[in-house]
């Protein structure tokens, strides 16, 4: 599309010279074309694409001014040398006549044709920038979305060795305790690795997929709890199938499990999608009794890919109080979800 853009503009800067030259003709009512109109043309058209691939290219440097103006003055005496050369050298030989009068030194006729130059080398620097843009802005955007992925990719593998080490930790106490949960969880968490170990490297997957997850990791979890009653789950999904990226909301449910209270109390999560607006909501009490100065690494997480995924269509409110942990996560679904 941009190449497409850089054309037009070509293609519509020569058909307003064409048209400029045949309105002059017109206005001084002058005949038809003469051998003259094609050599300026010729020499427009020469000078022009000889300062738009070699000249502007080799002379440009945004911290040495002085050298773009050494390749204006390039320009204008490659426009004169070719105009020079048709009128001055190859016309007496060809059809007997010159333009300039004979004897005219060619530092006169560089000087007289500065002026007719100025414009084609002008125009044709500017369209070279004008291309010099489009590709940067071009580039920048390629690195942005490349940088994108890169940091996408780097935090959600970070999820999943924090899950494993949750999880792991939570078996450990059930061996440890002979208890006959352990193998169950044992199953539990090797079906929940098949799943992430797979979708992790997706860039989206369905948002059932997505709350798929967070159901095993509770049953998973409600091994290890006495009162599995406690945890309150309501869900209202109409749009199983939007689009979301994979391990968004899990962090939040591990770290409720990881630093919630569940002697006597449990937790209220609810998740819908009512206008496509995902709304994510999750109210733990936390356990006092147990601090861990890493227990923000899968909320950080979320944060920075929220801020990546969904810039300005998002809102995350997270309430630390002292005995409650409350996240409350809006998320505006974009068109593609459509």
């Amino acid at each position: 599309m941009k190449q497409k853009q850089v054309f037009f503009l070509h293609f519509f800067y020569w058909l307003l010279i064409i048209f400029n030259g045949l309105l002059a003709r017109a206005v001084y009512s002058e005949g038809g074309l003469d051998i003259l109109d094609v050599t300026i043309f010729l020499a427009n058209i020469l000078g022009f694409y000889v300062n738009y691939f070699f000249v502007v290219p080799r002379f440009f440097d945004p911290k040495r001014f002085y050298l773009m103006i050494i390749g204006f003055f390039v320009g204008v005496f490659v426009f004169v040398l070719f105009r020079y050369s048709m009128e001055e050298l190859l016309l007496p030989v060809v059809a007997g006549f010159r333009n300039y009068a004979e004897g005219t030194t060619f530092l006169y006729y560089f000087y007289d044709n500065i002026y007719y130059s100025s414009l084609t080398v002008f125009v044709s620097t500017n369209l070279w920038f004008f291309k010099y843009y489009l590709k940067v802005e071009e580039e920048k955007s390629v690195l942005i979305e490349e940088r994108k992925h890169a940091q996408l990719q780097a935090l959600k593998t970070q999820i999943n060795p924090h899950f494993i080490f949750n999880s792991l930790n939570n078996i450990y106490s059930l061996v440890y305790q002979n208890s006959d949960k352990a193998l169950p969880a044992i199953e539990k968490l090797s079906e929940l690795l098949r799943y992430s170990t797979k979708d992790l490297e997706k860039e989206v997957i369905s948002l059932d997929k997505e709350i798929g997850y967070i159901e095993s990791l509770i049953g998973l979890e409600k091994l290890r709890i006495k009162n599995p009653e406690l945890l309150i789950i309501e869900k209202n999904i109409s749009h199983p199938k939007i689009n979301i990226s994979p391990m968004l909301l899990v962090p939040f449910v591990e770290n409720a499990f990881k630093h919630g209270d569940f002697r006597d109390k449990g937790f209220v999560l609810k998740v819908s999608d009512d206008n496509k607006v995902l709304h994510f909501y999750l109210h733990n009490y936390k356990n006092q009794r147990m601090k861990d100065t890493a227990s923000g690494i899968g909320i950080d997480n979320v944060k920075k890919r929220l801020e990546i995924l969904y810039p300005k269509k998002h809102e995350l409110f997270i309430k630390d109080l002292e005995s409650e942990f409350i996240v409350d996560l809006r998320i505006i679904f974009p068109y593609e979800n459509d």
